[in-house]
């Protein structure tokens, strides 16, 4: 049975997946001739790595599942922040042209990287 919180993160990971392909596909058409080659690689890793941390959110949800516990909602919740701090903030950058805010964007990064790591805390040691 599925509960409240592996339901959200499933929510949140699909979401984002498919703002994920809305974003990839305004980047290919809409942004091709506006913006140079490096800014449309930056928008593209933000792309990238928002759809990788919605898979994993659906991972996540799959996990919670079967092995509910404080490591893998931790999880669940790094890897939405993260990808809102990281993917977000490149977004921003490439859109608004402010590169005050390339600051901020290894925090996301800490915290993608710190989920992988409660994810794999909760596979390893269930409860």
């Amino acid at each position: 049975m599925l509960t409240i919180m592996d339901r959200m993160f499933a929510f949140l990971g699909a979401s984002l997946a498919g703002l994920a392909v809305a974003a990839g596909a305004f980047g290919a058409h809409a942004l091709r001739n506006r913006f140079t080659p490096a800014e449309l690689e930056m928008f593209e890793t933000a792309v990238r790595y928002q759809m990788y941390h919605a898979l994993a959110l659906l991972v996540t949800a799959a996990i919670l599942a079967r092995w509910p516990g404080q490591a893998a909602r931790a999880a669940g919740w790094l890897f939405v922040s993260g990808t809102l701090v990281f993917s977000g903030t490149l977004y921003l950058i490439v859109l608004t042209g402010s590169g005050s805010l390339g600051a901020v964007t290894p925090v996301g990064g800490l915290a993608l990287l710190a989920g992988w790591l409660a994810l794999a805390a909760a596979v390893a040691h269930p409860r």
